[in-house]
């Protein structure tokens, strides 16, 4: 579309393929390597009145896929009103999820969304362990379950953060979500260089629980290579959504972290399509920069052509950026003509 090559062009956002809206603060899993549920007794989340004044905006906008973030999105109070809201403008739903209230919620989810991402960190023992939740593996097996039974075409994909308690069982982790249901599983590293995922004051500590030390990646070097012949066909039939050469730049980040490599390079749009609004109103143009103002101040279409967020995006060089430099989670969504 031309309008993605004007939000280039002028860094003034004139369409937004795409919202990360993370409907409020609490979550139902304690991940040693995320904080956001040490927060959980905020409670903040955007209620219905308050999306509702925004949904024009995102309209004039036009979003077409809206990503539900945590957090963990089912715990809201009122999500299947918010849910509605937004399909009643057909824009897409994805919902990004612990997987621990899939059951409960099954048809409404294969009603509303086009597809989930489930936070998976290990096979069953390892899973539980990383996130402090017992079963919680077999209530994700349970979920997939129930969506598949209504909806066997419906997509259910998982996320997993690679890190010094999972990585050994890399190849545990493929043949578990294989044996489960999973359409495609995807790997990422930890990160431990912002203050995303409410890390704030505890990243120190968040960073000592997950960083691979120097034996450490040398060992996870080996086992990603070993990986391409024991999960050939995983790589081949795209089950594991990363390359080779993507598996091999996670060894690299912590590689870098330990100061044996640059870390990997990143290409990432983000900021020209797409945009990140927090339960607490923030407007950011990812996960990992500072926000570019707030909807409970002004509206949604204000914040982000705010001549602070069009100065950020003018002054931003991916390649230059320490934040971007240390990204785990680049976005880069090819910009189309027509």
């Amino acid at each position: 579309m031309l309008k993605q090559l004007l939000n280039v062009a002028t860094n003034r956002m004139h369409t937004l393929p795409i919202l990360v809206l993370m409907p409020h603060s609490r979550c139902n899993c304690r991940c040693v390597m995320c904080d956001i549920w040490k927060a959980n007794h905020n409670k903040q989340e955007i209620s219905v009145i308050e999306l509702q004044k925004h949904v024009g905006q995102f309209k004039q906008l036009g979003v077409k896929e809206v990503v539900f973030s945590g957090g963990e999105a089912l715990m809201h109070t009122n999500l299947w009103r918010l849910t509605k809201l937004l399909r009643d403008e057909n824009m897409e739903l994805t919902l990004l999820s612990t997987g621990l209230l899939i059951e409960t919620h099954a048809e409404q989810i294969v009603r509303d969304f086009r597809d989930v991402i489930l936070s998976i960190d290990g096979s069953q023992p390892v899973h539980d362990r990383i996130r402090n939740v017992p079963r919680g593996f077999e209530k994700i097996t349970s979920g997939i379950k129930a969506l598949k039974t209504l909806q066997p075409s419906f997509r259910t994909t998982a996320r997993c953060v690679l890190q010094k308690q999972n990585f050994t069982d890399l190849v545990n982790i493929v043949r578990a979500t294989e044996a489960i249901g999973i359409d495609q599983v995807s790997f990422l590293a930890a990160d431990v260089s912002s203050t995303a995922f409410n890390h704030g004051n505890n990243l120190g500590q968040t960073a000592n629980e997950v960083i691979l030390n120097l034996d450490e990646c040398l060992a996870f070097e080996e086992i990603v290579e070993n990986s391409f012949t024991l999960l050939k066909n995983a790589y081949e039939s795209r089950f594991i959504a990363e390359s080779p050469g993507k598996m091999r730049k996670l060894v690299q980040y912590y590689k870098a972290i330990n100061g044996l490599d640059a870390f990997p390079h990143v290409a990432c749009n983000a900021p020209w399509v797409s945009a990140v609004l927090e339960s607490d109103g923030r407007v950011m143009p990812c996960f990992f920069h500072e926000p570019y103002g707030n909807i409970y101040e002004q509206g949604f279409l204000e914040t982000i052509n705010s001549p602070k967020a069009i100065l950020f995006r003018k002054d931003l060089v991916v390649s230059k950026n320490a934040v971007c430099q240390r990204c785990v989670c680049s976005l880069n969504r090819r910009l189309r003509i027509g």
